[in-house]
């Protein structure tokens, strides 16, 4: 471990260097490449450096016991061992992952996407919820939430919302939440009291830099409309909705809910480039796809990943066969004891992976 930390202090010493040089600078890209990998290392080095003083303090104790000649000293020792040699375990599996190659994209903004599924007004409802859950979550993690469009269903909630979510890590948190998410609950509708199964499907996209992906706007035809819906005067009299045409894949990107022209069509090409990115990305993990897979976060749309049953009080993540019996504290936001699961399997994958590569 000690010889491993070594080697990420020197290329720490290369990056720091790197990181001031001018050239680099002046290049947005591997700027902000090497400052993401600055970071990381830095991260890594703090740990390191704790971990070379838990080693540093074991030795010193060890030689005050074999030494034996103050028996309060070589007390005040046994203690000092002991205590250092119950927090070196954890810490050398804190490095370990740490060490672990990050994915890329986990440091990306994100555009989530939720839709209702199956189970008609109630999977309208359900989208709303879900949406809120994830506003919440957002908000307890410091992330800005930002609506990009939204087709609201008829008795509540969302046909259909688009938003961007901006902060730290944001893609490695929220990529677990992609996938189809089931209800069970007595609708409002329902008179007879049954309880039924509604879905909604989440799609999470890493949010796209223009230097990710190259667009070629003259394969992109804008349409410019009156926003519809809830809104000011000027919804319905000035043309600033947004429609995006992607030509070669018939993609449409749509955004209605700034009141300028200038700001949707921003927002629609930053959705349309994430679409278009997360198609890339995806024919890379298909061509590497052992290298990339994973049980929790496989990308897979129309897996079925969570059950929130009302009567129950129940949420069941099937991908981990994890069940808690706290949903109404998890879907007014508190997603985070799930998330945290999902990341242990995750991880302990990934060094699995990187075991058997060596």
């Amino acid at each position: 471990m000690l010889e491993k930390i070594e080697i990420i202090k020197q290329r720490f010493d290369e990056v720091s260097d790197l990181i001031i040089q001018p050239d680099i600078i002046s290049d947005q890209k591997r700027y902000i490449l090497i400052n993401k990998e600055y970071k990381d290392l830095k991260r890594i080095l703090e740990r390191g450096d704790i971990y070379k003083l838990l080693i540093s303090n074991i030795n010193e104790a060890q030689q005050i016991i074999t030494d034996g000649s103050e028996t309060e000293m070589v007390e005040l020792a046994k203690s000092q061992l002991e205590e250092a040699k119950q927090k070196l375990p954890e810490l050398e599996e804190e490095i370990k992952l740490l060490l672990v190659p990050k994915d890329p994209e986990d440091s990306k903004n994100v555009v989530v996407e939720v839709r209702a599924g199956t189970g008609g007004d109630e999977a309208s409802i359900f989208a709303g919820d879900l949406y809120r859950m994830y506003t919440k979550y957002c908000e307890s993690k410091g992330w800005k939430v930002d609506v990009v469009n939204f087709n609201e269903g008829t008795s509540g909630g969302f046909k259909e919302i688009i938003f961007e979510v901006s902060g730290t890590d944001v893609y490695g948190t929220m990529k677990f939440e992609a996938g189809v998410h089931r209800v069970q609950r007595v609708p409002q509708t329902e008179t007879q009291g049954r309880v039924h199964t509604s879905a909604a499907s989440v799609i999470v996209l890493p949010e796209a830099e223009e230097f990710d992906l190259e667009l070629d706007m003259s394969e992109v035809r804008i349409e410019r409309t009156t926003s519809t819906g809830p809104g000011g005067q000027s919804v319905n009299t000035t043309y600033s909705a947004i429609k995006l045409h992607h030509e070669p894949t018939g993609m449409i990107v749509s955004c209605q809910d700034q009141k300028s022209s200038h700001k949707n069509l921003e927002k629609a090409l930053k959705v349309l480039r994430s679409r278009l990115y997360e198609m890339e990305l995806a024919k890379k993990q298909a061509a590497d796809s052992e290298k990339r897979k994973s049980m929790v976060s496989s990308g897979d749309r129309s897996a079925k990943i969570r059950t929130y049953n009302y009567p129950q009080g129940r949420v069941t993540d099937h991908r981990i066969g994890l069940t808690l019996y706290d949903l109404t504290n998890i879907i007014n936001g508190d997603i985070q004891k799930v998330v945290d699961e999902l990341m242990v399997v995750e991880n302990t994958q990934k060094l699995k992976s990187d075991s058997d590569l060596i």
